[in-house]
């Protein structure tokens, strides 16, 4: 369904009882709401939550901001990496804002939230922002902003920044973001490759929007550290992180435990940067200690 929300149309979905436990999931850089799997919303539900999943600003079915333009990622990384102050189209903080309305129109009073890669970053925003509207976090696979951690590996940075041979066709559009998954992807999970090019073809089929991905990703960059701002937030969390992971190093992990008072580290060996379906049952317990539900 679609709901007005911080002043935009976003794609929604609802699962479970209206009655259940709240809870929001926010996705990463670029993805769809589906990208939660299925599986992990219907485990959840049987924990007794209300599921809610959206689709970010930019992203999938929801509004667009192509008015504003494709960004430079490279000028914006250049400019990252000599400390000068980016301006994106649309601050990060924007995003959080906006899973906050999602809350608003669904008339959420406060929920659990359980974020992945950018998504845990929004989480963070939303904790730092509005904790008044927050029981609890989990977040998953990502990363304070610091400079003091390890960043992705060269391999895995060039290649987010590569385009499709044929950006035009689904069928290389799907085959291009099969290898980046593939890259980033968890080593002792590898999932079957048909049923994963099935998967994205269905997301590509969905929705297709690299401009807003780049959008996205410059609003990453220019929200910088947010260590000092999380030192105020006293939420119960839970960070989950692969050791694996080459897209943000475990290092990362490690980082945003010490930095939120009181949070617990799960760290899973042969994980890396996507929600391999044998870990689903492990990911659906640790949001729900998080959330005091286990």
């Amino acid at each position: 369904m679609k709901l007005s929300a911080n002043g935009i149309s976003l794609e929604v979905e609802d699962h479970g009882s209206p009655t259940g436990e709240p809870l929001l999931l926010v996705m990463g850089l670029g993805m769809q709401l589906t990208a939660w799997p299925d599986e992990l919303v219907d485990m959840l539900v049987a924990r007794g939550f209300r599921v809610i999943r959206f689709d970010n600003r930019d992203v999938g079915l929801s509004q667009g901001f192509d008015q504003l333009g494709v960004p430079n990622v490279a000028v914006a990384a250049m400019k990252f990496a000599f400390h000068l102050p980016i301006r994106p189209p649309y601050p990060l903080r924007a995003l959080a804002d906006d899973a906050i309305g999602v809350l608003d129109a669904l008339g959420i009073a406060k929920a659990h939230v359980c974020g992945a890669s950018m998504g845990g970053m929004v989480a963070q925003l939303m904790a730092i922002h509005h904790p008044q509207r927050l029981k609890s976090l989990t977040l998953m696979m990502t990363s304070t902003g610091s400079r003091r951690v390890p960043m992705a590996t060269p391999e895995v940075r060039r290649a987010l920044l590569s385009r499709p041979e044929n950006p035009r066709d689904p069928a290389s559009i799907a085959a291009h973001l099969g290898r980046f998954m593939h890259l980033i992807g968890s080593p002792a999970y590898r999932p079957d490759p048909a049923w994963m090019q099935a998967k994205l073809r269905a997301a590509v089929d969905r929705a297709y929007r690299p401009a807003g991905t780049a959008r996205q990703l410059v609003a990453i960059a220019a929200d910088g550290d947010r260590s000092r701002r999380l030192a105020g937030v006293t939420l119960p969390c839970r960070v989950i992180h692969g050791q694996a992971d080459p897209l943000v190093p475990v290092g990362a992990a490690h980082d945003l435990a010490r930095k939120i008072a009181g949070a617990e580290l799960d760290l899973i060996d042969g994980m890396g940067h996507d929600l391999p379906m044998p870990l689903l049952p492990r990911f659906a317990q640790g949001i729900a200690l998080a959330a005091g539900r286990a």
